[in-house]
């Protein structure tokens, strides 16, 4: 309409006061309906838009969210993020997304950006070796929430929302003691993670009393490279594993496409069972069957949690979600 829209030109356009225009912008309960209806339509018409900024500097709150992830490319942490955007939006936030990269030290300095950015919350799942333990400290110490997800710490000092990754890693491991797999080649990520540590350790407890029949071989794989490398040299041995275990769909990547260049047969010569988002698993022929660690489902838990924090910070909690069995045709 030319000039900007203000609460004092809608209020001179309906003879009100600029106090009760600004109240019935914001639904207050000593405002008519009638009043409420009639200036809504016309900051409408007006075109009317707050003023941000002077509202973060009143009310001390960005309305936006720190995201920091690894890596934005991983199926994973892109569902995650799609949750988290969709219920923050629907509750008037904003996100800053940032990648770390597998990098310490962009972590610490994407922990710095949200800082700088007045964030009223972070999202943060960790890379290998973070030493950023200060900085997410001092987010909390001053009141900002943070909510670690996957890769989480190993204190139980902040909130984190997790899969259930003992529970993944103990169906994967029943499942392929069922299957009767006797050679079983098992690849693993970064062995410093939590994540790593826990899906390994439940997994190897499983086999501790098959020990004795069952021949377990640990991987530790950094990449989908890396595990494609290690796959490709056991499978050419004449001893070859029977069965594949990845923990990961990164791992399974680099695991499949090692195969695939094979000359063996899923499941008649080589089986493969993965800890998995969902998505990889059904691009395959036969499909892979996978425990399903869902990372939109997570993404809604961090979410709840995260605005649970901003109506009222409670004792920090730690959630899990459960694990599922997805039947595929890899077995």
């Amino acid at each position: 309409m030319g000039t900007q829209a203000t609460l004092k030109k809608i209020s001179v356009q309906l003879n009100l006061s600029i106090s009760t225009v600004s109240r019935a912008l914001k639904n207050h309960p000593d405002i008519s309906e009638n009043t409420k209806r009639k200036v809504k339509e016309l900051a409408l018409l007006m075109e009317y838009e707050p003023n941000a900024y002077a509202v973060n500097l009143r009310t001390n709150k960005s309305k936006v969210f720190g995201l920091i992830v690894p890596a934005i490319s991983n199926l994973f942490y892109d569902s995650f993020i799609a949750a988290v955007e969709e219920d923050a939006r629907k509750n008037g936030y904003s996100l800053i997304i940032l990648q770390s990269a597998d990098d310490p030290l962009q972590e610490s300095e994407n922990l710095k950006i949200c800082k700088l950015s007045r964030v009223d919350g972070v999202f943060i799942s960790l890379v290998p070796d973070s030493h950023s333990d200060q900085l997410y400290t001092k987010f909390q110490e001053s009141g900002i929430p943070v909510i670690f997800f996957d890769k989480v710490p190993g204190n139980k000092l902040f909130d984190t929302i997790c899969m259930a990754d003992d529970e993944a890693a103990t169906i994967a491991a029943n499942t392929i003691i069922k299957y009767k797999k006797k050679k079983v080649m098992a690849l693993f990520g970064n062995p410093e993670l939590s994540i790593t540590k826990k899906r390994r350790d439940a997994f190897l407890k499983v086999f501790k009393k098959e020990k004795a029949t069952i021949k377990v071989d640990i991987h530790y794989c950094l990449s989908s490279s890396a595990a494609q490398k290690v796959v490709t040299e056991a499978i050419s041995k004449k001893s070859r594993p029977e069965h594949i275990f990845c923990m990961s769909d990164e791992l399974l990547i680099g695991a499949m496409k090692s195969i695939n260049q094979s000359a063996l047969s899923i499941p008649a010569d080589i089986s493969v069972l993965a800890i998995s988002n969902g998505f990889i698993p059904g691009l395959f022929k036969p499909e892979i069957t996978y425990i399903e660690t869902n990372g939109y489902e997570l993404g809604k838990l961090a979410i709840k949690r995260m605005l649970e924090n901003m109506e009222n910070k409670t004792p920090v909690k730690s959630i899990i979600l459960p694990a599922r069995y997805v039947q595929g045709g890899s077995l």
